[in-house]
Order: C-alpha cells, then structure tokens, then sequence
C-alpha cells in the first residue's frame, strides 16, 4: 500500500511539472507574438492623396520605435520629383533628428510638401526615411495631380440685391476668383439700363479700373459702384456685370430697387429771401414747401435757427402730407429780440423727413421802432414854432 502511494505521488508531480512547462511555453509564445519584432517604423494616416497643382500639403507622421532602447532618429527625403520641395517640422521648426522612447511612438513631427504650380496631371511619389541604431524604416507617399481638381474661377457679390431711393449711389463688394493655373488679366463690363453708370474699382482703393490681373490660385476684391439716373422711377432694375479673361467669361447679376426719387425745396411765393422786422414784434413770413420727386413725401417737420433770444414758430410745425409734384404753402412768424439792435441778421428755416430735407438763409432787417421817429419829429416842429413866435415878438422891435 505504501509502494502505490508513493507511485501516485510521482504521477501527480509529473503531471504538475509537464502543465507548467506548457503554461509557460504559451506565455513566451504569446509574448513574442506581441511584442512582435525588434523595428523603427514610420507612417502616416493619408499616404496617398489627389491634389491641385500648386497645392502645399501637410503630412503627420507617426514615429514608433519597437527597437528596444531609446533612439535618435533621423528624418531624411530618399526621393521627390523634380521641382518639389519638401520639409520636415515640429512646434513650427525644421527639424532632422527626432528622439523616441523606446516602446513609444512620436506624433509630434510633420512633413509639408510644396508641388510646383507648373506640374503636369499625372502619379508622382515621395519616399521618406527614418534612420535609427541598426533600424529603419521608408515610406512612400502616393500624390496624383490633377488639373480637373481645381474648379472654376468665379465671379460672385456678397450682397447681389440693394435697396435704396433714386439719389443712392449703390457699392457691391464682390470678389473675383482666378482658379487657372496661370495669372489672368480680366476685363469688367457691365449692360446696365440707359443712363445708370457703373465702374469698377479694386477694394479698398480709389481708382476706377477697367480690368485687373490676378494671379493663379488667388483671389481680388472688387468694388461695384452703381448710380442710377436722375429722376429714375421707382422699380426694380437688373444689372449684370461681366469679368472675362482670354480664356473665361464669368458674369455675376446685381439687382437695385428704387423706392423712388426723393427732391424737397423751401422757399417763399416770391423767391425772396428777406423781410424787415422789427424787436420784440412778430413779422410773418409765407412759406413754399414743394416735392420735386415722384414720390409723396409724409411728416415733414419744420425747424429753425435763429439769433439768441429771438422766436420762430411755424403755423404748423409737421406737414403732414406733399404729394409728388405737388406744392405746399405755410407761414413762419419770425420774432426779434427785445434788445435787437438796427441791422442785418440771419435765421435759417428747414424742412425735414426721413428721407429728404432743405434749408433756406432769411436776411431779416431789424429797423429802428416808428414811435421814436415821430417823437424826433415832433420835437423838431415845437422848436420850430418856439422859434418863429421869439423872432415876431422881437424882430418888431
């Protein structure tokens, strides 16, 4: 019994001994798959891209050392076509030489590439390399150029559609986009109704221009400058303006609403200017209100301007309504100062709306009061009188 007891012992050990060593077989083994094998390995999430010629691109790379110990790495261009450039940078430097950790990745670098304006369509490739101790790593980068890939130049206002009265001078701020692959001169036209005018200017300046040169892949501001006719009718007008080059026509549709022509003038029945008045006494003065535009013209509101201490007041200080055309008569009654003096002064009259207004310069002539005069007179007789008794009673003598 105590043979066979010892007998199961030494299977049961066995048994223990061959389990472990296969449970540490497959953890090696599974340590190894993972751990994979000993590189420096360099990548990027896009390696291949379609582009525009003259495009500048930005690449971010992906650094992973699995070699064992701590590297630095060197970044270097193996292949590029001719005419392109390329660099590589971190934090906004050029750098050559990246350290990794080891069992880390470094995602901090990235690698811009400038293709040439004048490339053809067609597949290029760039190779890059990553250089460390005793491991490297190339990757090639795939690029396509493609010319149908650059879209169509364009002609376009922010704001296309203004509103405004007949005397509005309307500005559109437009911009002209040159997505050739060449610089363009394009000439501006416009087929505006009779009598608008319309001229071209580059934003921000002064000078009327009629063309501009933009060079490829950019783009120029343009200011439109629309001015109506005079006495134009209300309505809504098209105005379609035109930017062509040799090798394009684009045409851009501006549209302007009048809401009418707005024209006011203050004056008097006779066209006369001035009147006399005199201190502290009310003098009144007749009033023409006249709406020259096509367009009735509602509360318009009387106001003035005159010397310290005097007093004007309108009959009726808002008029309510001036139909277009039409002519409307008021009266103003004008007071000077107690103390005015003799002499020339003068007010000014406006009539205002929210849309128009006028103002008119009254000459008033304060004349001296007609009691004072008379008195003057008066004085003057008795003395007379006085004189000529004196001179009877004793010229006899």
């Amino acid at each position: 019994m105590k043979r066979n007891g010892m007998r199961t012992l030494s299977r049961i050990a066995a048994v223990t001994v061959a389990l472990m060593m296969m449970a540490c077989g497959a953890f090696a083994e599974e340590t190894a798959v993972s751990a994979g094998p000993a590189r420096i390995e360099l990548s990027t999430q896009y390696p291949a891209m379609v582009v525009k010629a003259g495009d500048s691109l930005t690449f971010d790379l992906d650094i992973d050392n699995q070699s064992g110990i701590s590297q630095n790495v060197t970044l270097s261009v193996e292949s590029i076509p001719e005419g392109w450039t390329g660099s590589f940078s971190a934090s906004g430097k050029q750098v050559s030489i990246v350290h990794v950790k080891n069992g880390d990745a470094n995602t901090s670098v990235d690698f811009a590439l400038d293709i040439p304006l004048e490339t053809a369509d067609g597949d290029y490739s760039v190779e890059l390399k990553a250089q460390g101790e005793g491991y490297n790593d190339t990757m090639r980068i795939a690029i396509t150029v493609n010319a149908e890939e650059i879209g169509e130049s364009s002609f376009e206002a922010e704001y296309p559609s203004q509103e405004g009265d007949a005397g509005t001078a309307f500005t559109f701020n437009a911009t002209l986009i040159n997505n050739t692959l060449s610089a363009q001169s394009y000439a501006f036209s416009s087929n505006a109704p009779t009598g608008w005018t319309v001229s071209f200017k580059p934003s921000g300046e002064s000078t009327k221009v009629a063309a501009l040169d933009v060079e490829a892949r950019t783009s120029q501001g343009v200011d439109i400058s629309v001015t109506p006719p005079e006495n134009v009718e209300a309505g809504t007008y098209d105005i379609p303006c035109t930017a062509a080059s040799a090798s394009e026509t684009m045409s851009i549709d501006l549209s302007v609403t009048i809401t009418g022509s707005y024209d006011l003038t203050l004056s008097t029945p006779s066209g006369r200017l001035s009147f006399d008045a005199y201190a502290n006494q009310e003098s009144p003065v007749q009033l023409t209100l006249t709406n020259n535009g096509n367009t009735d013209l509602t509360n318009v509101n009387l106001t003035s301007s005159a010397p310290t201490n005097w007093n004007v007041r309108f009959a009726s200080e808002t008029i309510e309504l001036i139909e277009a055309g039409a002519t409307v008569e008021t009266t103003a009654y004008v007071t000077p100062g107690e103390e005015a003096m003799s002499g020339d002064y003068v007010t000014v009259l406006s009539a205002r709306n929210s849309n128009v207004s006028d103002s008119v310069e009254f000459r008033v002539s304060v004349k001296t009061e007609t009691k004072w005069g008379l008195a003057g007179i008066g004085i003057i007789a008795v003395l007379a009188v006085v004189i000529a008794i004196v001179m009877r009673k004793y010229g006899r003598r």
